[in-house]
């Protein structure tokens, strides 16, 4: 296969174009700014869940709150009946009223066990409350912060994807100029090993980076310069430029 000069020139500019898709690729994929809405994201997203469980927790211990209030004020409702009875003198047998007074002082010490364990209830739904209104601001916080992550990776994104655009036409134009069957063998042993083309500088190829042996380098320079050469190494076409490249 024949090769002009400027076809290897092209050649090597699609190399450079495909090494930077190849970069846009991976920093599409490893952007800091993604990783930045990730780390975001999921401390948002376990401020959400303990609000969640402090919901929970809020919510059983008002059941509980309630339940106490109605136990209590049964109880003060008994009470209130057995001290009218006590003090109505309806109830005149000694054995009646030393029942009555046994049962108000057990109703006594009732209520006094019940409105303990209710202020307990109430001081541990204050401190719950507390945590909420801290856990709410954090997640207010980080609301504004995962919005500017998102803005952020968003536009980073962005110009990726535009960088990756005005290259992917660039590749086009170079393809459309060169050579079929040149761009085939290329895109074949690109698909192989990854780079389909090296330029030959100082006796290393450029896809692989090996240095070639002094007979390869023998069976190069013996070679018209228009022949299209294969790397012994990698089996990269082989780019024989002279000069800088623009």
């Amino acid at each position: 296969m024949k090769a002009d000069a400027w076809q290897q020139h092209s050649l090597l500019e699609l190399v450079g174009v495909d090494a930077e898709l190849g970069r846009l690729a991976h920093r599409a994929t490893h952007l800091p700014e993604q990783q930045r809405y990730e780390e975001v994201q999921a401390e948002h997203q376990a401020v959400v869940d303990r609000l969640a469980v402090l919901g929970i927790a809020c919510e059983d211990l008002d059941g509980q709150v309630a339940k106490l209030e109605s136990e209590v004020d049964t109880v003060r409702q008994r009470e209130d009946r057995d001290r009218g009875l006590l003090t109505s003198g309806s109830v005149s047998d000694s054995k009646q009223l030393a029942d009555l007074q046994h049962e108000l002082g057990t109703l006594e010490r009732r209520q006094a066990n019940l409105e303990d364990t209710l202020l307990e209830v109430m001081e541990r739904r204050e401190q719950l409350a507390a945590e909420q209104t801290a856990e709410q601001a954090t997640l207010d916080r980080l609301d504004t912060e995962l919005s500017a992550a998102r803005q952020a990776r968003d536009e980073a994104l962005a110009e990726v994807e535009q960088a990756r655009d005005e290259r992917t036409a660039r590749r086009a134009e170079v393809v459309a100029g060169l050579d079929g069957d040149l761009v085939k063998l290329y895109e074949r042993q690109r698909s192989t090993s990854g780079i389909g083309a090296g330029r030959l500088l100082g006796g290393r190829c450029g896809a692989c980076r090996i240095e070639l042996d002094r007979g390869e380098l023998s069976r190069i320079s013996a070679a018209a310069e228009d022949e299209v050469l294969r790397c012994s190494e990698c089996g990269a076409i082989l780019l024989r430029i002279t000069g800088p490249v623009g």
